[in-house]
C-alpha cells in the first residue's frame, strides 16, 4: 500500500508540534505541593521538570488561603494546572477534590463549568484568574 505524502507531512508536522509541546511544558511541576505546606515555606516553590524552580507570591498564597478552610488547604494543590489544547475553544483544570472549582469560581465571581474531574474555563476567563494568581497557575500545552 503506497504512503501519500500528504499523510508523511501530516506525520512530520505532528511529531514537530508535539516536540515544541513537550519544550513549552518543561516550565512543569515535577510535583505539586498543598498550598497549606506551601504557606509553611519562607520562600515558597515547587521544582520543575526543567531542574528550575517555580516560585510563588505569598501574596497570591494568602488570598487562596483567606477563601478556603483549614482542610481545604491541605487538599488545594498548586500550582493550579490549566490545560490547553489547540482542539478545544475551552481550558481545562483537573480536580480531584472540588477545591479548585470553589477557588476559580470565588476569583471570577460565577460558578464554573463543571463535569466529573474536569473543570471547563473560557478563554475570556483566562486574564482574570492570571491577574490574580499569575504565580498560583501555569498552562500545561496538550497536542
Amino acid at each position: 500500500m503506497p504512503i501519500d505524502g500528504d499523510f508523511l507531512r501530516d506525520r512530520w508536522l505532528d511529531g514537530g508540534v508535539a516536540e515544541d509541546l513537550r519544550i513549552l511544558n518543561t516550565q512543569a511541576p515535577r510535583a505539586r505541593k498543598t498550598l497549606a505546606a506551601l504557606l509553611r515555606e519562607d520562600t515558597p516553590f515547587v521544582s520543575c521538570q526543567d531542574g528550575g524552580e517555580h516560585h510563588f507570591r505569598k501574596s497570591e498564597l494568602l488570598r487562596l488561603a483567606s477563601m478556603l478552610e483549614e482542610w481545604e488547604r491541605e487538599e488545594l494543590l498548586l500550582p493550579i494546572l490549566i490545560e490547553v489544547s489547540g482542539e478545544s475553544r475551552q481550558m481545562t483544570v483537573r480536580t480531584k477534590t472540588g477545591v479548585e472549582e470553589k477557588v476559580l469560581g470565588t476569583l471570577l465571581g460565577m460558578p464554573v463549568d463543571r463535569e466529573g474531574d474536569e473543570i471547563y474555563l473560557s478563554r475570556a476567563q483566562l486574564p482574570a484568574i492570571r491577574r490574580l494568581l499569575k504565580s498560583s497557575t501555569q498552562y500545561l500545552f496538550l497536542v
